[in-house]
């Protein structure tokens, strides 16, 4: 029989027991040992049961279970000090309130992202885009930034995975209630629920109300559209992530942007927190957030370009994705019918708002509105997630700024970071505590610092290697259990599976491979020939197990077709001991998943892997990496504690070639390197070089891979200075700055260069000699405050281009003539041997500008004229 209506009956606690209550509403609990081991103990059962949520743990404990707590006086002296301990850990000073106050720090951070993955608990992420942005909460909330998380509440969450018979991704969405998370509403003085609205075409409404999540001292703050105000179709607009068609993601991204400042206002009102002096948009789905902030502008009396700027100087934005298809991108129309005049900022033209994001530079699609060009066009600062991935943005992007070389696009990097506390056992922060101390592990997993993790050192190997063992065998029971569940969803019986008993070896080499499934993470290429893989797998002396884990996107077949081929592979009765795949790969999973495995695989399509921080998170655990030179193992690799996959990423190469190739290369890299290193053994039975390798994992890597380092670097390299920019920015200033900008637009068509002559005498020079650079250009309208001439020079290629270019600014001699002409002259130091060259050239330059490229204008010689992205602001 169906119930007609569902209430959430919440448990009334004895009041000894009220603090409970709220050490389960703030989520450090996921990444806090001590309080999780404080609810394990009020009903170990259920919190087994419970997925180890203490929402759910203290919905379902018995009342007497409850008065016996309540009445114990050693549960309520931990009570007591879990309390205090949070209360210290929320108010207290950390590392950003122990930061030198100048620059002033920015008071606040708005941190926009469409995903979060902070716990299993709340399950809003589905990927590595929302694991990452979970973990910058967590460690911003470690670090003390002030940062205000914002996003949206999915009611369904990404989907759960399961498989049928023949081993077909299925897709089930459970409806999640928010009375049953770890969330708070966030209601009005009159105790009524705060909303947000957002105005629609045809005079209808979208209104959402403002879950609060919160993050040890981070609000995270999660726009829900399931109200009883909207219309059935607004009502849906939440229902799940990256789900529906153009029109309904386009809703949920102008929910996120536009709604999500406003909800960002509404709870620095009602709480008193500090307004946000910068906002991050973690990706461009946030991106319509830059159109609210100028229209809040606007309202204050500024015109749109004196709000652009404003709202610039004040944005970081953060791309993700190293290929075009990975961005939301809209049609033209249905982005105009949403804005102007009947539908959303309706005082804003709806051209402008056009322009922002329309692809109109080379190769681009003039009717398509282009979310993260938008986002590039509306921050000042801009930034990719790898060394590599930032060279491939510039790359990618190099069309927004023409008549720049694509290492002067002005998009930086900070590579990703892990939050440790979250995906290191518990068993391996417990060796860490008994051997080098706890207070020092616990700063070496959220402070970082290399001289904290040289105590690894110190610890011996036999502990190493016992810890591996031990930590190996609870990953062969952990996807017993999960697998005999998922052949039980599958339709097997229980006679059917006593096979499963025998699946793993805590004694083998065991390698995981887990994350989604889109072509380019080439989830079969260990499939390439499969009697080579059998033949690893069923070695008689140094076998390899694989458990592997992954969802392909409910639209994407193909991906559904490399899961069913990986799991009938799995299913082969030869094999199906020593490789598994495991359904509905999740946060749960993988904190179990990484520390259990012996080598992390990654092998993507090289440039294509952003930084895949999967591979962090095992690293942390003592995990070695067998990887394609991509993302941050581009950066980070070392042959001391891992293996680089070889490619065949030349151009001209076919993608079935290339697979074989890199596949071949993956096999023989686990023959001849990997498994032989892992099963010899030293003098006293212990595999000596690979727990070197594992302690130089440790001690190497582990300082590089945290979120905290993370976060360190955007505060200093981006927010620091995205504040300064916003606080200098006062409406005047901006004003100025808007009124420059189109005075050098409307000029640059008479900027040239007529002449470039040196005093070099012969096509030879010696190294260290200084050459004198003359040149004639003509300004126009424009004067020398409005521009800097420069030099650039460096080694030339066959076709003639400077590479590794050196840039020196000339300086004005004299001008202007009768003719408007002004000589600039400087040095050229030939600092290189070999084929060198020099050009000139002249860039709009104010004191306001981050970045010599910013308009996207440049001349050069022989009357060169490019204009970029920044045309399209006027």
């Amino acid at each position: 029989m169906k119930a007609i209506r569902r209430f959430t009956v919440r448990p009334l606690l004895p009041e000894p027991l009220r603090p409970l209550g709220d050490l389960a509403r703030n989520l450090r609990w996921s990444w806090h040992a001590e309080t999780r081991d404080l609810f394990q103990s009020v009903d170990p059962e259920r919190w087994a049961a419970s997925g180890k949520d203490p929402v759910r743990l203290l919905g379902g404990v018995r009342a007497e279970r409850l008065t016996a707590l309540a009445g114990d006086r050693r549960f309520l002296r931990r009570l007591t000090a879990a309390v205090d301990e949070l209360h210290d850990y929320v108010t207290g000073d950390r590392w950003y309130q122990t930061q030198d106050a100048s620059p002033r720090l920015p008071a606040a951070i708005a941190y926009f992202s469409p995903e979060f993955g902070i716990t299993a608990a709340l399950p809003q992420y589905s990927g590595g885009l929302g694991i990452l942005a979970g973990d910058h909460l967590k460690a911003a909330s470690d670090l003390g930034v002030p940062l205000i998380g914002v996003g949206l509440l999915y009611r369904h969450g990404y989907f759960r995975q399961s498989l049928t018979r023949d081993g077909w991704q299925q897709e089930h969405y459970p409806v999640l209630d928010p009375n049953e998370l770890p969330l708070t509403l966030l209601e009005e003085d009159d105790d009524t629920p705060a909303q947000v609205s957002l105005a629609l075409p045809g005079g209808r409404r979208l209104r959402a109300r403002i879950w609060l999540a919160q993050v040890g001292r981070v609000p995270l703050l999660l726009l829900d559209s399931d109200v009883e105000e909207n219309d059935l179709r607004e009502r849906g607009v939440t229902d799940r992530l990256y789900g529906g068609g153009s029109e309904h993601r386009l809703l949920q991204e102008m929910l996120l942007g536009i709604g999500g400042v406003r909800a960002v206002r509404t709870y620095c009102r009602l709480t008193g927190h500090a307004p946000p002096e910068v906002f991050h948009t973690n990706e461009g789905h946030a991106g319509f957030l830059g159109l609210e902030r100028i229209a809040e502008l606007c309202d204050e009396g500024l015109d749109f370009d004196s709000g652009l700027e404003a709202v610039r100087a004040g944005t970081v934005f953060t791309t993700h994705t190293p290929v075009p298809a990975g961005i939301d991108r809209f049609d033209r129309e249905l982005v105009a019918r949403h804005f102007g005049p009947g539908a959303e900022l309706p005082r804003m033209d709806v051209g402008r708002i056009l322009g922002l994001g329309m692809e109109t530079y080379p190769g681009g699609e003039p009717n398509l509105f282009n979310m993260a060009v938008m986002g590039l066009r509306l921050a000042q600062r801009a930034n990719g997630v790898s060394l590599l991935h930032g060279q491939v943005s510039r790359e990618m992007f190099a069309g927004l700024w023409p008549g720049f070389d694509a290492a002067e696009v002005p998009i930086t990097s900070v590579t990703n970071g892990v939050h440790a506390p979250t995906w290191v056992a518990p068993e391996v922060l417990r060796l860490g505590a008994r051997r080098v101390g706890a207070q020092r592990t616990e700063d070496a997993l959220s402070v970082g610092g290399s001289d904290r993790w040289d105590s690894v050192a110190d610890i011996p190997d036999q502990d190493i290697w016992d810890l591996r063992r031990d930590l190996r065998e609870q990953l062969v029971q952990e996807v017993r259990a999960r697998l005999r569940a998922s052949w039980r969803q599958r339709g097997a019986g229980t006679a059917e599976l006593g096979w499963i008993d025998g699946v793993l070896d805590p004694d083998v080499l065991t390698i995981g491979f887990a994350r989604r499934v889109p072509s380019y993470k080439r989830l079969t290429l260990m499939l390439r020939d499969r009697d080579r893989l059998m033949d690893l797998l069923l070695h008689p002396e140094r076998p390899i197990q694989i458990v592997v884990a992954g969802k392909a996107h409910p639209a994407d077949d193909g991906g559904k077709r490399l899961v069913q081929e990986l799991v009938r592979f799995a299913d082969d009765p030869r094999v199906r001991h020593r490789v598994v795949f495991l359904p509905d790969y999740g946060m749960a999973m993988a904190q179990k998943l990484y520390p259990g495995c012996d080598i992390w695989l990654n092998n993507p399509l090289r440039p294509l892997e952003a930084c895949g921080t999967s591979g962090m998170k095992a690293a942390l655990n003592g995990c070695l990496n067998l990887s394609v030179l991509d993302g941050w193992w581009d950066e980070w690799f070392r042959p001391d504690f891992g293996w680089a996959i070889p490619t065949a990423d030349g151009a001209g190469t076919d993608p079935d070639r290339r697979d074989d190739i890199e596949a071949a290369a993956l096999y023989d890299l686990l023959e001849q390197r990997v498994t032989p290193r892992f099963y010899e053994r030293g003098r006293h039975g212990l595999p000596d070089r690979w727990i070197e390798m594992v302690r130089q994992t440790l001690t190497l890597l582990g300082p590089k891979v945290l979120a905290g380092r993370m976060v360190r670097e955007y505060v200093e390299r981006l927010y620091v200075p995205a504040a300064q920019a916003h606080r200098a920015l006062d409406p005047d200033t901006a004003s100025d700055l808007a009124a420059w900008k189109a005075r050098v637009r409307s000029a640059w068509h008479a900027v040239t260069v007529d002449h470039v002559e040196t005093s070099a005498a012969t096509p030879t020079a010696e190294l260290g000699s200084t050459l004198a650079l003359r040149v004639r250009l003509r300004l126009g309208d424009l004067a020398p405050d409005d521009v800097e001439v420069q030099a650039v020079s460096g080694r030339v290629d066959t076709e003639d281009r400077i590479t590794d270019a050196t840039t020196v600014p000339l300086k004005p001699t004299s001008g202007p003539d009768l003719e408007g002409s002004w000589i600039y002259e400087g040095p050229l130091s030939l600092d290189r041997t070999g084929p060198y060259g020099y050009t000139v050239r002249i860039l709009p330059d104010h004191r306001l500008l981050a970045s010599g490229a910013e308009l996207g204008l440049v001349a050069g010689p022989s009357d060169e004229l490019v204009e970029g992205a920044g045309v399209l602001y006027r």
